[in-house]
């Protein structure tokens, strides 16, 4: 089979691919087929599923391979570095859209809205970051702001200085949220010290704090969810308010 015939081949692969899109979206598409429509962006006159089929065995799963840094995706063979941009910008568009969408309406209505909100930005990062959401009292996003880097072992988070934070914004709640470049997003013990510290100092101003979230490579923990953020609000309950 020649080289002509080839691109015949694949050029109508890729109008099937098009025709497909237009008529369902990518609800009906496999990873393998959304990967590839990506490559084809970059390479419009060649077959490109074997290069999809290779990305997805490395990385694992299609959020893998968007995710994976462009000298990563370049060392697949038949992928160059406008392939890997196609990809990287498809991955930097669906952070975009999520953090747009949560400035529009109460989107912190669970923790997997945080992690979805915030692990395209924070899961491949080499250091620890500690991020504070401050949200009005119906539970809108007033900003984000990092406020340490580093691991909590080796840099102090400071309850006061994320309270003046708190006031400054005029926030009526918190979500605390910081990232484990190990992947594994369990607490250690100065997560769980600093987050009762935190809830603690909370509660003083009255301010309420939803959730600490700990992300990892796609996979978080929440405080919330593990009962903790109550446990220690009702702690500081017993001890000062008896």
């Amino acid at each position: 089979m020649g080289d002509n015939d080839l691109q015949n081949r694949g050029q109508g692969h890729r109008e099937r691919l098009r025709t497909k899109f237009a008529e369902g979206g990518l609800d009906r598409f496999t990873d393998e087929e959304v990967v590839e429509f990506l490559l084809t962006l970059g390479t419009p006159r060649k077959d490109v599923r074997s290069q999809a089929r290779d990305a997805l065995k490395r990385f694992g799963s299609l959020s893998n391979t968007l995710a994976a840094p462009m000298h990563k995706l370049i060392e697949i063979k038949g992928i160059g570095p406008k392939n890997a941009l196609y990809l990287n910008i498809a991955h930097q568009i669906a952070g975009r859209y999520l953090k747009d969408k949560a400035k529009e309406k109460a989107f912190l209505g669970s923790s997997r809205s945080v992690f979805d909100y915030l692990f395209h930005s924070m899961r491949d990062l080499k250091r620890e970051i500690f991020k504070v959401l401050f949200l009005n009292r119906k539970n809108v996003l007033i900003t984000d702001q990092d406020v340490f880097l580093g691991s909590l072992s080796g840099s102090a988070v400071y309850p006061r200085e994320i309270m003046t934070l708190a006031l400054e914004h005029k926030a009526a709640a918190m979500v605390f949220v910081h990232n484990h470049p190990s992947g594994d997003p369990s607490p250690s013990i100065e997560d769980l010290k600093v987050t009762r510290d935190l809830v603690w100092a909370s509660r003083l101003l009255m301010i309420q704090v939803l959730d600490h979230v700990i992300i990892g490579h796609n996979n978080y923990y929440s405080f919330a969810d593990e009962n903790l953020i109550h446990k220690y609000t009702k702690e500081f309950d017993e001890r000062f308010n008896p």
